[in-house]
C-alpha cells in the first residue's frame, strides 16, 4: 500500500509540475504584449509631444522690395499666425544670396535641435547640399518656390506657383484677342532657371493644344503648328529687372519694324512696367511710338504687383493703357509661402500633405482685378 500511494502521489507531482509549465509561458507572454502596448502608447505619446512643440524655422530672402521681398512680409504674417495659436512656435531668418543662406542652414544643423522643422525658399541650386544636410538630420521641411529637384523627393510638401501655367495663361489671353497662327510675338524671360524654361514651355503648348488653361484648351482652328512658334521671339534673361526690360525695349524699338509687333508676353510685372516705363519715357522715338500703339498691342505680366494692378485698376499709365489693345497679369503672389508655413502645420498636426503643391493661376485684367490682392 504505501508503495502504491507513493506511486499514486509521484504522479500528482508530476501532473501538477506539467500544469504549471503550461500556465508560466501563457502569463510571460501576456506580460511581453502588455509591456509591448505600453511601450507603443509611449513612443506615441512621446511623438505627440514632440509635434506640439515643434519651432519652425522659415527661411526666406530679405525683405526689401519685389515679388521676393514681399515673401519675407506674407510670411511674418503666418508666423505671427503660428506663434499666437501656441501649439508651435516659428520665426523668420533671411538670406542675403545664397552662400548666406547655406550658412543659416548649416547652423541650425549643427545645433542638434530635436524638435525643430524648416520651410525654405532656395535662393539658388547651390543651396541643395544645404537641404541635404536636413534630410539627412532627420528634419522635416517643406520647399517654397524654387524646387530642387535633387532634393524635392524628401521634402514634405514642394510648394509652387504654376509656372507653365502663367504661360498657358498668357497664351490664353492672347488667344482670346485674335491672336493667330504664326503672328510675331515677343516673349520678355526672366533669367535661365526652370522657371523661365516652364513659363516658356507652358505658353508654346498651349498654342500647340498640348496644354490647358482653366479647363480648356485652345480650339482646334486657332491651334499652333510647330512651324507657327518660330514667329516667337525670346529675349534672353532681363534677370527679373523693370530698368534692363525698359532697356532693352527701348533698343527693340530703335529698329521701326519691331513697332508692327502686337503680342508681348512679359513673364514678370516687374518686366511689364518696364515696357510701360520705355512707352511713357523719352527713349523711344515718338514716331515709332505712334505705330506701335496705333496697333493696338497687348501686354502681359504674371505675379500680382501693385504698380501694375493700379494700371489694370485705372489709376495710372492710362494715356498709354487707353491705346493698348489689352494688359494683364496672370496671378502667381508670393503670399504662397503662407501656403508653405501652412503645409508645415498640417504635417505636425498628423494631417495628409499633397508633396506635390502646385497652386493654380488665374488671369488677372481690368474686368476682374478688384477680386484679387496685390502686393
Amino acid at each position: 500500500m504505501k508503495k502504491a500511494a507513493a506511486i499514486i502521489l509521484a504522479a500528482l507531482v508530476a501532473v501538477a509540475g506539467t500544469a504549471c509549465s503550461q500556465v508560466k509561458p501563457a502569463d510571460t507572454t501576456t506580460a511581453a504584449a502588455k509591456a509591448e502596448t505600453t511601450t507603443t502608447e509611449e513612443a506615441v505619446k512621446e511623438t505627440e509631444a514632440v509635434k506640439e512643440g515643434t519651432h519652425i524655422y522659415v527661411l526666406t530672402v530679405p525683405e526689401d522690395h519685389g515679388w521676393t521681398g514681399s515673401v519675407a512680409t506674407f510670411a511674418k504674417k503666418k508666423i505671427e499666425e503660428v506663434n499666437g495659436n501656441g501649439t508651435y512656435t516659428a520665426e523668420l531668418i533671411t538670406s542675403a544670396n545664397a552662400a548666406e543662406q547655406i550658412r543659416n542652414i548649416e547652423d541650425i544643423v549643427s545645433k542638434g535641435e530635436k524638435n525643430i522643422a524648416m520651410v525654405i525658399q532656395p535662393i539658388d541650386d547651390t543651396v541643395q547640399s544645404a537641404i541635404q544636410g536636413v534630410i539627412d538630420a532627420g528634419i522635416p521641411y517643406v520647399a517654397f518656390d524654387r524646387i530642387i529637384d535633387g532634393v524635392s523627393g524628401k521634402a514634405v510638401s514642394n510648394v509652387k506657383g504654376d509656372n507653365s501655367g502663367i504661360g498657358a495663361g498668357a497664351a490664353a489671353y492672347f488667344v482670346s484677342l485674335g491672336l493667330t497662327p504664326g503672328e510675331a510675338i515677343y516673349v520678355y524671360e526672366g533669367d535661365t532657371s526652370s522657371v523661365t524654361t516652364l513659363r516658356d514651355e507652358g505658353f508654346t503648348k498651349y498654342l500647340t493644344g498640348e496644354l490647358e488653361f482653366g479647363g480648356e484648351t485652345i480650339e482646334a482652328d486657332k491651334m499652333w503648328t510647330k512651324d507657327d512658334l518660330k514667329s516667337i521671339t525670346y529675349s534672353g534673361a532681363m534677370n527679373w529687372s523693370r530698368s534692363d526690360t525698359k532697356t532693352s525695349f527701348e533698343s527693340l524699338m530703335g529698329d521701326s519694324k519691331n513697332a508692327k509687333t502686337k503680342w508681348f508676353y512679359a513673364e514678370d510685372d516687374e518686366l511689364a512696367m518696364g515696357i510701360l516705363e520705355a512707352l511713357s519715357g523719352g527713349g523711344i522715338d515718338e514716331a515709332t511710338k505712334e505705330t506701335f500703339l496705333s496697333g493696338k498691342p497687348v501686354i502681359t505680366g504674371c505675379g500680382g504687383l501693385d504698380e501694375l494692378y493700379e494700371v489694370l485698376r485705372g489709376k495710372t499709365y492710362q494715356d498709354i493703357a487707353s491705346k493698348c489693345g489689352g494688359i494683364m497679369s496672370v496671378t502667381y503672389s508670393p503670399s504662397m509661402i503662407q501656403t508653405a508655413i501652412e503645409d508645415m502645420v498640417d504635417y505636425l498636426d498628423g494631417k495628409q500633405v499633397t508633396q506635390d503643391h502646385v497652386i493654380a493661376c488665374e488671369n488677372v485684367t481690368s474686368d476682374n482685378v478688384t477680386e484679387y490682392p496685390s502686393f
